[in-house]
Parts: structure tokens; C-alpha cells; sequence
């Protein structure tokens, strides 16, 4: 692909399974200038075609693959964005995933920025993208797990498995036979909804140019010498573990601890040794720089993967399960149902804690891998009360099998915006992932104001404020997350992996500067600014506002096993309200006239 072949994306391809057409439109040339491409061009399209109100899992829905104008070029591991309504939080949600099939998409879509996927069908489909077009067409694979499917069509696959199909609300969009997935918040239920099985691609990813490969080994030699790429060649996302433990946030045992005695079980050194133990003449163990683990053996020898830093903590440590390979059949499993394993793990820990609670008459307990295994199934397939139930999130199970009188949300799933009924963390529904911000209370700010619901990726203050010498000011922990946010607001509409992105100064304007366009860094900043902005309007449209940006009641209470006391409410609100400040947001949390009229979206304010 020519450089000049790299400046083309500006166009829309529209798909209504509805009608079965296919169709392709230009993106209007000031919302490519505003919001560029990725997370931000696609939530200015959603902003635009969904009404209020709108069922996520409805007809009227539409989600979104959302390249950038870097997609097959940008520096780390392609990715592609999914952005469409929550099933599970009712939000804006934005979710990402690599391997093959972002650059093999690219290839196949070399003009476009977005595929907007609208309607339902009538039977199984697959949309199938190559040489510029598309087309649909009836779909085999429904009741086949993502492996299985991937196995059974030519080209890179993005597809669902059973989570997807039987509407589970944290269902995932799995590529690279599971090995990849667009996880949190349940685009997967919202493709199950559609009827739509598989996205398949076929083409070759672009070219770079002598310009790109300059800035692709000066980003790497950066990237090898900083913090992010010395603990990913270290141990990849399993480090993760290793450093939550030891500063006890590690969420153990469904949140009553801060750290794992059967840690060194699952952590880096047991995916070594694990690794090395297996029966191959010649194996070594290697990190990808991404954040995966492989073994590299001979040529006759399939590589084999170990669980990555999301399956250790959330079904490792947070059942308290310390046996490896309990943890890797687990993990494994979800990636073949193609379910979330962060909602998943936190799922069956709020049952086991409703089981010690007398909630529930559940032969369920903590440590016990095989219950866990057999409830993920169940939840996949909605298979009994509790597995329905849980399949809906864990608001749904505490409403349902709990007996609090939290207020109930109005948004479209009708369940409650609350903490997992005070036995796990969640917030708008999503449960919280990697760390416990009771050690780090930035962390609860970012987790309480992230837009999908709680993310520990668009801020991760929790690495630099375990270590500071003084206790940080609501100031400065908003200060922290707000600019974070922004910054991977930038990145994920040039859509650039997350680590890599990490040592990017410039918010990428030199990258595009490489492929003919031209932005400041501050320019690229207000762009953050902006997608942050018009993400927050959508959900201030859709009825939330201050009370959703909760600190949940669990975290208000000491670590049952560990050091770290409970976060003080009144001094959360005061970093939520010098958080809204810094962005210019209203005590309520929505976003100001000035603000809009300064970032040029004052016609969107609802």
C-alpha cells in the first residue's frame, strides 16, 4: 500500500441486516478533523444514529468496528475498536481487541474508518469484508464455541460463541480462535442480538512506508527502556498479579482480601515454570512485548499459550483457586463460550460469597475449581435460576437473590446501579476488575467516572500512587485520572494499543503526520478532550449523572484480610468534585455550555 494509499480512510461502510443491503457513504470531513478515527469517530456516529433510550439489545442498536487512520501501521500489537450501547451498564461502550484480524480488516477496508452494523436477521449470519465490499451471508457456525467457529471459515474471524448468542450481558467478540477478544461490557449479546455470528476478513495488511519503519524503531528502542516494555518482556499482563499482590490490592477471595497466599501458584514464575515443564525437546518462554506469553519451541511443535493477566487475578485469585492449571482451563473455557473472564470470575465469586452469606443454597465455595468451572457453562447457556440471573451481571443476582433497597436504574437492562448487593464492587453495573482502590484511592476515582463503566485501562493511577511518599490531594488524583483519560481517548481513536501507546509524547502527532495528517500535539489533546466529552454526553442523555459515579459500599469498609482500611465517602466526593472541575464539568457531572462551544460540540449537548 503507497503512502498515498494511507491517507484514504474516509469513508463509512453501512450494513443493515434488517434488509440485507450493504452500502458505502463518506464521513463528513469536519467529524474525521474533530474526532480522527477509532473510539472517536465511532461515538460521534452513535451519538448520531441511536435515539435515547434506545434497548441495547433491541433491532435499533447498532455497533460499530471502528479502525484509525494508523490501523496495520501503528506502532505495538493492531487493534480494532467495538463501540455500541451496553447490554450491561446501559452506557457507551467502547471495547478492543489484536491479533490477525485488525490488520487483516484494514487490509480488506484499505479506504475505510468504520462499519456500522445496524438491524437484525432473520437467521445465523456472517458479514464477509473483502477487496473494498462486503457482503452476507448465512452462517453455519450458530451453537459452535469461538474456536470451532474460527476453524470453519477461510480468513481472520471475529465471532461469538455461546455467551453471545444466549445474550449474556459481559458476552465478548473473540478473534483468533478465543485467543483475542473485545471483552468487557457485551458487544458479543449485542451481535448474539443481531443474529450475527462472525465478521470474517480477508486481505493483506497494509505496507508501511521508509518514513513509518523510522518511527516504528525509534517508538521500539523507547519502548525497550521504559517502565511499560520492561515489565511486559519481564512477565507480560501476569506481572499485573505479582505487583497487585504485593501492594495489596490484589482482589482475593471476592474482595475480602488484598493479597494471595497461592499467588507464586499462578503468578509469573508458575506460567514459567509451567511452561518449562511441558514435554518439548527445545521450549523456551517468551513474551510478545503485548502482553502474551508463548512457549517457542522447535518448527514441529505448535506453540501453546498461558492465561494472561486477567484470568490469574479474576479467576485465580478472586476464587481463591491457586491451582495453574485449574486457572488455565478456566480462563480457557470462557475464551471458547465467549464470555468476559473478568465479569465471569466476579460473577461466581458474588455467588460463593452469597452461598457463605446464606443468600443462596448453592454447593459453591471458594477454592473449589470445579464449581466454578460448571457455572461459567451454566452461565453461557442460562442453564437454571442463578446462572439466568447471573448471565445478566451481578447487580441482576443482588437484586434478585439479595435482600437491600438500593434505588433501581432506569437504564435499558432495568436492573440496579449498585455494588453486587455490598458483597463485590461494581459500578454501573460493570464489576471492577484488577486492582482493590481501597490502596489507592485514585484508583476508585477512575474507576467510578470511567464511561463504559469500571475500566482499570482508561487510568491506571493505582502504579505511580502505591509508591508516593505523600499522601496525594483530591487535586492531584483528579489531576491524575482526568489526564489519563484523555490521553487514551486520544489513542484510542488513532486506535493504538495500549502499552505501546504509553510511551507515545506526542499523542501521536508525528505518526500521523507520517501519513499526511496534520495535528499539534495540543490539537490532538483537545481531540482526547473531546471524544471524553461527547462519551460523557451520551451517557448524560441517557440518564446518568453524579449518583452513577459511585464509590460502591464495599469499598467503604476494610480489606476482611488485609491492610487497608475502607476509603472515606466524604473525602471521594471531594476528588469527584475537583475532578468535574478540572474537566469542566457541573456538580452534576455533566459537561458545560462553555466547555462544548470551546470544544466545537455545542450542538450535541442534549
Amino acid at each position: 500500500m503507497s503512502d498515498t494509499a494511507l491517507r484514504k480512510r474516509t469513508r463509512l461502510l453501512r450494513v443493515d441486516l434488517s434488509d440485507g443491503t450493504v452500502t458505502h457513504d463518506s464521513l463528513p470531513a469536519e467529524w474525521r478533523r474533530q474526532f480522527v478515527g477509532g473510539k472517536g469517530l465511532a461515538a460521534r456516529l452513535l451519538y448520531e444514529k441511536l435515539d435515547p433510550g434506545t434497548d441495547p439489545l433491541s433491532p435499533s442498536n447498532v455497533v460499530i468496528l471502528a479502525l484509525g487512520p494508523l490501523s496495520g501501521i501503528a506502532p505495538g500489537e493492531d487493534r480494532f475498536a467495538v463501540v455500541t450501547k451496553s447490554p450491561l451498564s446501559g452506557t457507551f461502550l467502547d471495547s478492543y481487541a489484536g491479533g490477525s484480524f485488525p490488520p487483516t480488516l484494514a487490509g480488506a477496508l484499505p479506504d475505510h474508518l468504520l462499519v456500522a452494523i445496524e438491524g437484525q436477521a432473520d437467521e445465523p449470519t456472517r458479514l464477509v469484508i473483502e477487496d473494498g465490499d462486503a457482503r452476507l451471508e448465512r452462517s453455519d457456525c450458530w451453537g459452535l464455541d469461538t474456536v470451532e467457529t474460527d476453524d470453519r471459515v477461510d480468513g481472520a474471524v471475529a465471532c461469538i460463541g455461546p455467551a453471545g448468542e444466549n445474550l449474556v450481558r459481559y458476552a465478548t467478540l473473540a478473534s483468533d480462535g478465543g485467543d483475542h477478544h473485545a471483552g468487557r461490557g457485551g458487544v458479543g449479546a449485542v451481535f448474539g442480538s443481531k443474529q450475527l455470528k462472525s465478521v470474517v476478513a480477508r486481505g493483506d495488511p497494509p505496507t508501511s512506508t521508509p518514513e513509518l519503519e523510522s518511527l516504528r524503531e525509534a517508538h521500539r528502542e523507547r519502548f525497550s527502556r521504559e517502565g511499560p516494555g520492561e515489565w511486559l518482556r519481564a512477565g507480560g499482563t501476569l506481572e499485573t498479579i505479582d505487583f497487585a499482590d504485593e501492594m495489596g490490592v490484589l482482589p482475593t477471595r471476592g474482595w475480602e482480601s488484598g493479597s494471595f497466599d497461592g499467588v507464586d501458584d499462578v503468578g509469573i514464575e508458575a506460567v514459567q515454570a509451567a511452561a518449562v515443564a511441558r514435554e518439548y525437546d527445545d521450549v523456551s518462554v517468551v513474551s510478545d512485548g503485548r502482553g502474551d506469553f508463548r512457549i517457542e519451541v522447535s518448527d514441529e511443535q505448535k506453540p501453546e499459550s498461558v492465561p494472561r493477566g486477567a484470568a490469574p487475578i479474576s479467576l485465580g485469585a478472586g476464587l481463591a483457586i491457586d491451582d495453574f492449571d485449574a486457572v488455565a482451563t478456566l480462563g480457557a473455557t470462557c475464551d471458547r463460550l465467549g464470555v468476559d473472564v473478568i465479569s465471569a470470575g466476579t460473577a461466581v465469586a458474588w455467588a460463593m460469597r452469597a452461598a457463605d452469606e446464606g443468600l443462596l443454597e448453592r454447593d459453591l465455595s471458594f477454592g473449589d475449581a470445579a464449581s466454578a468451572q460448571a457455572l461459567v457453562s451454566r452461565i453461557a447457556r442460562r442453564d437454571g435460576e442463578l446462572a439466568d440471573t447471573l448471565a445478566d451481571g451481578v447487580d441482576a443476582a443482588a437484586n434478585r437473590f439479595g435482600n437491600d433497597e438500593r434505588r433501581s436504574h432506569t437504564s435499558a437492562q432495568q436492573t440496579p446501579s449498585g455494588d453486587g448487593d455490598s458483597l463485590v464492587p461494581t459500578v454501573k453495573s460493570m464489576a471492577l476488575p484488577s486492582y482493590d482502590p481501597r490502596g489507592s484511592p485514585a484508583m476508585a476515582l477512575a474507576y467510578a467516572t470511567s464511561d463504559r463503566g469500571a475500566c482499570h485501562r482508561r487510568a491506571r493511577p493505582v502504579v505511580e500512587e502505591v509508591f508516593a511518599t505523600e499522601e496525594w490531594s483530591p487535586e492531584r488524583r483528579a489531576a491524575a485520572v482526568a489526564e489519563e483519560q484523555i490521553t487514551r481517548a486520544v489513542l484510542w481513536s488513532l486506535v493504538v494499543d495500549d502499552f505501546a501507546g504509553e510511551v507515545i509524547r506526542d499523542y501521536g502527532a508525528s505518526w500521523l503526520s507520517a501519513v499526511g495528517l496534520d495535528y499539534t500535539p495540543a490539537e490532538l489533546r483537545r481531540v482526547g478532550e473531546r471524544v471524553w466529552t461527547l462519551t460523557r454526553l451520551f451517557n448524560v442523555r441517557e440518564g446518568f449523572d453524579r449518583d452513577d459515579d459511585a464509590l460502591p459500599d464495599i469499598l467503604t469498609r476494610p480489606q476482611v484480610q488485609g491492610g487497608h482500611d475502607g476509603l472515606d465517602r466524604e473525602a471521594f466526593e471531594r476528588t469527584l468534585d475537583a475532578y468535574y472541575d478540572r474537566l469542566g464539568w457541573d456538580e452534576d457531572g455533566r459537561p458545560t455550555p462553555d466547555l462544548c462551544e470551546r470544544l466545537g460540540i455545542d450542538n450535541l449537548r442534549p
